[in-house]
């Protein structure tokens, strides 16, 4: 924990910090031009077909209806596959469905299940075990965080808040391997949505026999390109070769070991010893080191994601308390944080949605267009209105994951409060399965640090977020008229009045200020010249399967 107590230490320590930053439809994976470091050298296949992939926090749990967080997500796409994949450009292609059919209304969705779809175990993936998973994903027994993903299809909201019984959604097994989903309405983006780990197909034997337990080695049967061999806590996951998988064929790596590195220092420590292939992210302190030293190993990429700050709602002194959360909202100068800390073309966040978001128009916070001074003057009176002074400071806590470049923010954002506020702020680091518990329960969370990935590359896979009932609205937002709005996108057929719709739901978010939006994402990670199949894309998804391994 670290408290910032003195306003001139504050100021010290944020100009002295900044100087420090100064100073310092083919399923084929799409090749990267030869990388020059190579040269020379053979660029045959390897023999020795082995990933090692940083992979950030243990993951909570490797259950698909339950998991929450990248970390867990990376290993997913490998472990399971739904009736939809991607290319290595994010673009969507058959996975377990090989193909499918709209209706004309585009509400009812007809897939052919493969014929040579497998479980790792031999067993044949059918029709009705996608009915048996997707049912069990909105199951309000099951507690997945996630399930409001699927309110698309027919009866889904009713059955996650226990109106209705989970035979009644909309998801049916005509034949072995013919599957029918009924959506309540038109949903542009429900294809890119059957990526997410919530439509993934398991395995209903398993679960009945290993309860809670089904998802560890030994336990998990899978349908995607590898399969569960090792889990050791705090340590590594383990992944190999699922010789089932029906595209096994063109698969090239064998093994795949994803390991838990929250320290991003340690992170290139290992990288540059040879013991990892592929960095999570990089150390933001390090960034003019690695252009410099290591720049053809730097990957950076647009990405579909938006970096915050929550303010817990549901107690003071938050709740009720609008002009206190603009208050500081307007203090952040967003512009330092992404030129001087962040530094790899993040872009200043004033609304919710990302720009790359397609066929929508972001929205802004009205204080854009202040000039800095302006802005800080309109913050002090805002700060004045809510009761707090010099003599009477605010006294708050600002939680994160453990992270070096999450840690590296905080302290910059909590000197900007100090100095221009006066606010007194203690940073709270916290483990991610405890972060996440403590954001969930809302009892002892102020403010905490968090990120949003879309789903899907459509705004509303943003704006749910903030929807009353979401199981993964950790601020406590609600709403009525901002949860009609939504509901009203989510049943209107033409595009551009969803989209204003939408449009009209972030104006609302954006005026309640129940976060404070800090920088849209890049990605960035660190990979070996011998990888290849590395394309960016907005979702930053990448299959292992896509992979393979030169001589070097």
């Amino acid at each position: 924990m670290t408290s910032l107590t003195n306003p001139k230490n504050a100021t010290n320590l944020v100009i002295g910090y900044l100087l420090i930053l100064m100073s310092c439809s083919s399923e084929e994976a799409i090749e990267n031009k030869p990388n020059l470091n190579i040269i020379g050298r053979s660029i045959s296949k390897s023999s020795d077909q082995v990933l090692r992939r940083g992979n950030g926090a243990e993951p909570q749990t490797l259950d698909p209806h339950k998991a929450e967080g990248v970390p867990s997500s990376n290993i997913l796409r490998d472990l399971y596959e739904g009736l939809i994949t991607e290319a290595p450009d994010g673009r969507l292609l058959p996975g377990a469905a090989q193909k499918w059919e709209i209706s004309p209304a585009g509400t009812v969705y007809t897939f052919q299940i493969r014929q040579d779809a497998r479980w790792s175990n031999g067993e044949p993936v059918t029709a009705q075990d996608f009915v048996y998973s997707f049912r069990r994903s909105v199951n309000p027994a099951t507690g997945s965080k996630y399930s409001q993903i699927l309110s698309s299809i027919v009866n889904a909201e009713d059955i996650i808040t226990g109106a209705k019984s989970v035979e009644t959604l909309g998801v049916n097994a005509l034949s072995t391997h013919n599957l029918e989903i009924t959506l309540k309405a038109p949903t542009p983006y429900f294809l890119g949505l059957l990526t997410h780990s919530t439509t993934y197909p398991v395995y209903q034997p398993a679960i009945e026999k290993y309860g809670r337990k089904f998802a560890r080695p030994g336990n998990l049967v899978s349908n995607g390109a590898y399969r569960l061999n090792g889990w050791v806590v705090q340590s590594h996951i383990s992944l190999e070769r699922n010789s089932e998988y029906w595209n096994d064929s063109k698969t090239a790596i064998d093994k795949v070991t994803y390991y838990v590195v929250e320290d991003q220092s340690a992170e290139l420590r290992r990288y540059r010893a040879g013991e990892l292939d592929w960095t999570e992210t990089i150390p933001l302190g390090e960034i003019a080191w690695i252009r410099k030293n290591l720049g053809d190993e730097l990957k950076v990429s647009p990405y579909l994601g938006t970096y915050y700050y929550g303010f817990n709602l549901t107690k003071p002194p938050f709740k009720d308390h609008r002009a206190l959360r603009v208050a500081l909202s307007m203090a952040i100068d967003r512009e330092i944080i992404t030129e001087k800390i962040s530094g790899l073309g993040e872009i200043p966040a004033y609304g919710w949605v990302p720009p790359a978001v397609s066929d929508y128009a972001a929205q802004s916070f009205q204080f854009k267009s202040m000039k800095r001074q302006q802005r800080l003057a309109e913050a002090k009176k805002l700060y004045q209105i809510s009761g707090y002074s010099e003599k009477n400071p605010l006294h708050l806590e600002l939680r994160y994951n453990t992270s070096e470049n999450h840690k590296k923010i905080a302290i910059a954002v909590a000197a900007m409060w100090k100095k221009e506020l006066g606010v007194t702020t203690k940073l709270v680091n916290e483990e991610w399965k405890v972060f996440l518990k403590n954001r969930k329960q809302k009892q002892v969370t102020q403010v905490f640090r968090a990120g949003w990935i879309g789903d899907y590359n459509d705004a509303y896979t943003f704006a749910e977020l903030m929807y009353s009932n979401h199981g993964i609205n950790d601020v406590g937002y609600r709403n009525p008229y901002y949860d009609q709005l939504l509901a009203q996108a989510s049943l209107e057929t033409q595009p551009s009045k969803r989209r204003l719709l939408l449009e009209e739901a972030e104006r609302v978010l954006l005026s309640d200020c129940p976060i404070i939006p800090i920088y849209f994402y890049v990605s960035k990670s660190l990979i070996k010249p011998y990888v290849r199949g590395f394309v960016g894309n907005v979702m930053d998804h990448h299959y292992t399967k896509h992979f393979r391994i030169l001589e070097h």
